[in-house]
C-alpha cells in the first residue's frame, strides 16, 4: 500500500467536502431571501438529492463494470468535476429564484456523476486490512476542507457572497489535476476489473446485515444532515448570532472531527468498526440532547467540538464496514448504496426537521436529531459485522 498515494487520493474527497460544506452553510441564506418558511428552505435544500438518489447507485454500479484506458472510475471524474466547478461558481450569481434553483440542481447533478467513483477509488487501491486507516486519512482531508469552508469561507462570504463558491470551483479543478497526474488505475488498482458481461445486481447485495447497516446509516445521516443544513439558521434566529459567526461555530465540529479522524481509523482497525461506531452514536446522542441547554456561544462550541469527535468515530468506520460486508467486485455498487441512503436522509431530514422547527421552535431540531441517533444505535446493535463472524477481527480493518 502507498500511503503517499492515499494522501493524494484524499484531494478528491477534499474538494467534495469543501463544496458541500459551503453549499450547506451559505445556500440557505440565498433561499432565505425568497422564502419565509424554514420547512420550505429545508425542502429546497433537498431538490438536488432527488437526482443523486437515482444516479449515484447507478453510477457506482456502472463504474464497477467500466473498462477504459483511463480506468474504471476516472472517466466519471473527468466528466463530472469540471461541470461541478462551473455550476458551483454560478450559484451566488443568480438573479432570480428560478435561476438559483437551476444552478443548485445542475451543480449537484454534476457532483453525483463523480462522487461514488471518487470514493470507490480508495478501496480499489487499498488492501482490505488497511481501508479503515486509509479512510481516516481521506476523511482527515475532508475535515480540513470543512474547516477551511466554515472558517475562511465565512470571512470570504462577508467580503463578497460569491467568493467562497469561487474558491470551491478552483479547488475542484485542482483536485482533478492532482488525481489525473498521480493515479493510474490500470497500474495501481488492487481490485481487478469485472469480466466482460458481468452483472452486479443491486438487489443481490441487500442481505440482512447490509439492510440493517443501511438503516443505521440512514438514521445517523438524518440527524447529521438536518443539523448541518439548518444549524446556521438556528444560530441566526435562535441564538442571535450573525450569519458569519453562526457558520464559524460549525468550524469547531469540523476541527475536532479532523483531529480525531486518524485515531478513529486506528481504533476501528484495533477494536472493530462496529464497536467504535456504536460509541460515536451514543456520544452524539448525548451531545445533540445537550445543545439546547447551552447558555452561551462558548458552551455551544464546546459541545460542537465533542460532537465532532463522536462523528469521527461514526463516519471514519462506516464506509469501510459497508464495503467489508460484500465482495471486492461490488465496491462501486456498495459505495452507491451508501450514498443512496445518505441522499435519502438528505431529502427527508431538512424539510422534516424544518417542519418541526416551524411547529415547535428551534429547540426541536436537536430533539429530533437525538431521536434519530437512538434509532441508529438500535439498528447497529442488530448488525452482525464481518469481525463477529470470523476470528480475524484485526484483519478486517
Amino acid at each position: 500500500m502507498s500511503w503517499k498515494r492515499t494522501w493524494l487520493l484524499g484531494a478528491g474527497f477534499f474538494s467534495i467536502s469543501m463544496t458541500w460544506a459551503l453549499y450547506n452553510a451559505f445556500v440557505p441564506f440565498f433561499l432565505d431571501d425568497f422564502l419565509s418558511s424554514t420547512a420550505l428552505i429545508g425542502f429546497m435544500m433537498t431538490l438536488d438529492n432527488y437526482f443523486a438518489l437515482f444516479l449515484q447507485p447507478w453510477i457506482g454500479n456502472r463504474s464497477d463494470r467500466t473498462a477504459t484506458r483511463f480506468g474504471r472510475r476516472m472517466p466519471y471524474l473527468l466528466l463530472g468535476m469540471p461541470l461541478a466547478a462551473l455550476f458551483v461558481v454560478l450559484i451566488p450569481l443568480h438573479t432570480s429564484f428560478l435561476m438559483l434553483v437551476l444552478f443548485m440542481v445542475l451543480m449537484n447533478l454534476a457532483m453525483s456523476l463523480y462522487r461514488s467513483p471518487t470514493i470507490a477509488l480508495m478501496p480499489d487501491l487499498t488492501p482490505e486490512r488497511q481501508r479503515t486507516k486509509a479512510n481516516g486519512i481521506i476523511n482527515f482531508m475532508g475535515g480540513v476542507a470543512a474547516i477551511i469552508a466554515f472558517g475562511a469561507g465565512s470571512v470570504l462570504y462577508a467580503a463578497h457572497p460569491a467568493a467562497p463558491f469561487v474558491l470551491a470551483g478552483v479547488v475542484t479543478l485542482l483536485a482533478l489535476l492532482i488525481l489525473r497526474a498521480t493515479i493510474r488505475e490500470r497500474r495501481d488498482a488492487l481490485v481487478p476489473p469485472a469480466e466482460a458481461g458481468t452483472r452486479i445486481r443491486l438487489r443481490g447485495e441487500l442481505d440482512r446485515t447490509t439492510v440493517l447497516l443501511l438503516a443505521a446509516i440512514f438514521c445517523w445521516f438524518v440527524a447529521y444532515q438536518g443539523v448541518e443544513a439548518l444549524f446556521t439558521l438556528y444560530g441566526k434566529h435562535h441564538l442571535g448570532l450573525s450569519e458569519s459567526a453562526s457558520s464559524f461555530s460549525l468550524t469547531f465540529f469540523s476541527l475536532f472531527f479532523v483531529l480525531f479522524a486518524l485515531p478513529s481509523g486506528w481504533l476501528g482497525t484495533r477494536y472493530g468498526q462496529k464497536r467504535v461506531i456504536g460509541l460515536g452514536i451514543a456520544g452524539l446522542f448525548l451531545v445533540f440532547g445537550a445543545i439546547p441547554l447551552a447558555d452561551g456561544v462558548t458552551s455551544l462550541r464546546i459541545l460542537l467540538a465533542l460532537g465532532g469527535l463522536c462523528w469521527s468515530c461514526i463516519n471514519i468506520n462506516s464506509y469501510p464496514l459497508i464495503v467489508a460486508t460484500g465482495s471486492d467486485r461490488s465496491i462501486g455498487t456498495r459505495t452507491g448504496l451508501y450514498y443512496l441512503v445518505s441522499s435519502l436522509a438528505a431529502i427527508s431530514s431538512p424539510p422534516l426537521l424544518g417542519l418541526a422547527i416551524d411547529g415547535f421552535g428551534y429547540v426541536s431540531l436537536f430533539v429530533c436529531a437525538s431521536a434519530a441517533m437512538l434509532l441508529a444505535l438500535g439498528f447497529l446493535l442488530a448488525v452482525r459485522a464481518p469481525g463477529e463472524r470470523r476470528t480475524d477481527v484485526g484483519a478486517e480493518g
